[in-house]
């Protein structure tokens, strides 16, 4: 590992950039062959930046994964556009985003100001396209070629894999050379306490609806291991806004939170490898999306 370490290779960082619910999440995992970011059919699960660390014989590529761009009004919301939009300033190629549903740059306003104003090279990525029939492909690149000069453009189904390779092939090229930035045995430099709040948080996303998801937050409180038994006590808070909200999240006799801990604990348990004891709980901490002290304590 040291030779590797000090062997010039191409390493650089990458940022997933577009709309929200393109499916960049999707595409991280896929490259990466393992779970790292969550991902939900709801829009604006992913909350923050999120590192995967992809290794080959001669690169290795750090993805971030940011929040989807949106019209935001919160507190919480406008945080989570600044940091896509501040991952920018830090990459040397930026992958900017789409699927199929989103064919016209009309409905991505300021694309091109901020793609300029970061002064990287941009591939174009058009995700979901074995939804649609090919020739309806056409009409979406002649759009985006007016909107930006792209280094390439890719079309892809980020769900199977298809078109990873042609991404691959695109990037390395436009890549810098020097040593590795991480070593090259972890898959992301994020906490485990981060990705199992992440993991419980995913669970809340799948199993709840309308404003429930939006208005969780969840935190990793006590994080216990037992190496003679190979078992972990995990302890997580999960937060709600109002008091009314909470008799939902539990869920009559608690069956929807003993729902989400069944769910969480076996991806918990696939990323830890080891068994996990994991207890959830329920605290109101009012209109926290709004609340610029609490969200500094989430870690935004």
């Amino acid at each position: 590992m040291e030779n590797y370490q000090k062997k010039a290779v191409k390493s650089g960082v990458i940022s997933l950039i577009g709309p929200p619910n393109v499916g960049k999440s999707t595409l991280l995992n896929c490259l990466l062959g393992q779970k790292i970011s969550i991902v939900s059919p709801k829009p604006q699960t992913t909350r923050n930046r999120i590192p995967g660390i992809l290794n080959g014989p001669d690169y290795q590529i750090v993805i971030l994964d940011t929040p989807g761009i949106h019209k935001a009004n919160s507190p919480l919301n406008l945080e989570m556009v600044k940091i896509a939009f501040d991952s920018l300033s830090e990459v040397d190629i930026i992958i900017f985003m789409i699927d199929v549903t989103f064919p016209l740059p009309t409905k991505i306003p300021d694309a091109a100001d901020y793609l300029e104003k970061a002064g990287r090279p941009v591939i174009l990525l058009i995700n979901k396209v074995d939804l649609i029939p090919k020739e309806r492909l056409l009409p979406i690149f002649k759009a985006y070629e007016k909107l930006y000069p792209f280094q390439a453009m890719i079309p892809i189904a980020a769900l199977h894999g298809d078109g990873a390779d042609i991404l691959l092939e695109t990037i390395l090229p436009l890549l810098p050379s020097g040593p590795p930035l991480y070593p090259i045995d972890i898959p992301t430099d994020a906490t485990e306490r981060f990705i199992v709040a992440e993991m419980i948080r995913e669970k809340i996303f799948l199993l709840t609806s309308q404003e429930i998801p939006y208005s969780t937050a969840v935190t990793v409180d006590r994080f216990k291991e037992n190496e003679a038994t190979n078992r972990i006590t995990i302890h997580a808070t999960i937060f709600i806004e109002r008091n009314s909200q909470k008799g939902i999240l539990i869920g009559k006799g608690g069956s929807m939170l003993k729902k989400i801990g069944i769910r969480a604990r076996k991806d918990i348990e696939k990323l830890l490898g080891a068994k996990v004891n994991l207890k959830l709980w329920v605290k109101v901490q009012k209109e926290w999306t709004r609340d610029i002290r609490f969200l500094k304590e989430l870690g935004f």
